[in-house]
């Protein structure tokens, strides 16, 4: 009688430890490995920290966003003041340093810039992914980068392809720089994306600081951050042959799509890949 009672307590023991191992996600045929193997803690999936660039916010990051969360990732989108590259980079540091555990910093367009500043010398950032993307060596400014090679929308006169809005207080000749309605469509979304949704993203969209065109980039994070590129071969903004330019540079895993300077929104899907991708590549 004793020695049954044992055994059915060590019975009872055994399946609620193995139903324990199921709840955590653990399938049988892993709870059944030796003690050594499933006794080591789990990889824990860094946070993916989604930077806009000029003239948007975080919705432009909205279908990569539900992307990964679907893939169990923690994901945050915070603000990029777009006021200039030191003033931005060394907000988003702050940003950074109350998250804990691993990152991986994307940024898109003008974001590109300001993780490459941030990311300098943050030993929990992982990963840098560059989604149609600025990626600066030092001293490189939006304005030289734009203009280096000919097929961008933006390397024109100011005055004709942006409406210019004082800022009270600024520094003289400093502005806020909107996107005429007119140039908008041609610059970020090409046909892919309806008429419709084109005049909302230009409605909604945030002006940028004139002087963040022309500060220089400091050192960059990607000499010591393994880096990720996404080109969007049909960019207005930041023309492809330039994107490929800087992805060699940084050394970047990098991936062509037939996408506009909007990728994110046009092909989530292959931008998702490719986060994850740099994701995986830090466990």
């Amino acid at each position: 009688m004793k020695l049954s009672l044992r055994r059915r307590l060590i019975s009872v023991g055994v399946a609620i430890g193995a139903l324990t191992l199921v709840g955590a996600g653990i399938g049988t045929a892993q709870a059944s490995t030796n003690y050594a193997q499933h006794s080591r803690p789990a990889t824990v999936k860094p946070t993916v920290v989604l930077v806009h660039g000029a003239w948007a916010d975080g919705s432009s990051w909205d279908k990569v966003t539900a992307k990964l969360q679907h893939d169990g990732y923690r994901v945050v989108t915070p603000p990029n003041l777009l006021s200039g590259v030191a003033n931005d980079a060394a907000n988003l540091r702050a940003y950074l340093d109350t998250i804990s555990g691993p990152i991986v910093l994307v940024g898109h367009s003008y974001g590109g810039m300001v993780i490459t500043n941030a990311a300098m010398g943050d030993k929990q950032v992982k990963a840098l992914v560059y989604v149609d993307a600025y990626i600066p060596d030092q001293h490189d400014t939006v304005y030289a980068l734009t203009s280096a090679v000919p097929g961008s929308v933006f390397a024109a006169e100011a005055s004709t392809v942006f409406d210019q809005v004082a800022i009270p207080g600024a520094d003289e000749g400093v502005a806020n720089f909107y996107v005429k309605p007119s140039i908008f469509g041609k610059a970020f979304a090409d046909k892919t994306i309806s008429a419709k949704d084109v005049a909302v993203l230009a409605a909604r969209q945030r002006p940028l600081a004139s002087n963040a065109l022309f500060e220089e980039a400091g050192e960059p994070a990607w000499r010591t951050i393994p880096s990720w590129s996404v080109i969007g071969k049909q960019d207005a903004v930041i023309p492809a042959a330039q994107q490929v330019a800087m992805s060699k540079r940084a050394k970047a895993h990098t991936i062509e799509i037939n996408a506009p300077h909007l990728s994110m929104v046009t092909d989530a899907g292959a931008v998702t890949n490719q986060i994850e991708a740099a994701a995986k590549a830090t466990d």
